[in-house]
């Protein structure tokens, strides 16, 4: 069963939502993959961000370009954590609009942002919340850090 939902406003954000799903996968956590467009499957998005919880997701990963209203309105209608991801479009202003628009949320509607095309952080913060719960991909991530760890020392070694 699917602990992450990955969701994204087009496939056209595939590309950068992707180092998401090889990441989870890294951490061999079920997920799911969907275009939910906040902007012209409206009700989907909803019907989505509704349910989710139900079907046993965990933690929401949303990624968005221009306009990126989808991890907002997912984290509006959702009792779960929701991660944004700020997707830098063909008709981004150099990506700031995504960032501010995840970023900038109203008080009593949080959304976690990564950085602009930050899937893969996404991923893993997302593999850290359910190693809340979960000692075994807590263990993983332990894991997957020390291993950054040693390919950084071992970078500079002489």
């Amino acid at each position: 069963m699917a602990q992450i939902g990955i969701i994204m406003g087009s496939k056209s954000d595939m590309p950068v939502l992707k180092e998401a799903i090889e990441i989870i996968k890294e951490f061999k956590i079920e997920y799911e993959v969907d275009v939910v467009s906040a902007h012209r499957t409206p009700e989907k998005m909803i019907e989505y961000g509704k349910k989710a919880h139900e079907r046993g997701i965990k933690v929401i990963i949303a990624g968005a370009g221009g306009a990126a209203h989808l991890p907002g309105m997912i984290a509006a209608c959702s009792p779960l954590p929701v991660i944004g991801v700020p997707v830098k479009s063909k008709n981004s202003i150099d990506g700031w609009d995504s960032i501010l628009s995840i970023l900038q949320m109203p008080g009593g509607v949080p959304v976690a942002t990564v950085a602009l095309n930050g899937a893969k952080n996404a991923g893993i913060l997302a593999a850290q919340i359910i190693g809340t719960f979960d000692t075994k991909i807590r263990e993983e991530i332990i894991t997957y850090k020390k291993i950054m760890e040693k390919k950084v020392i071992d970078s500079f070694k002489k």
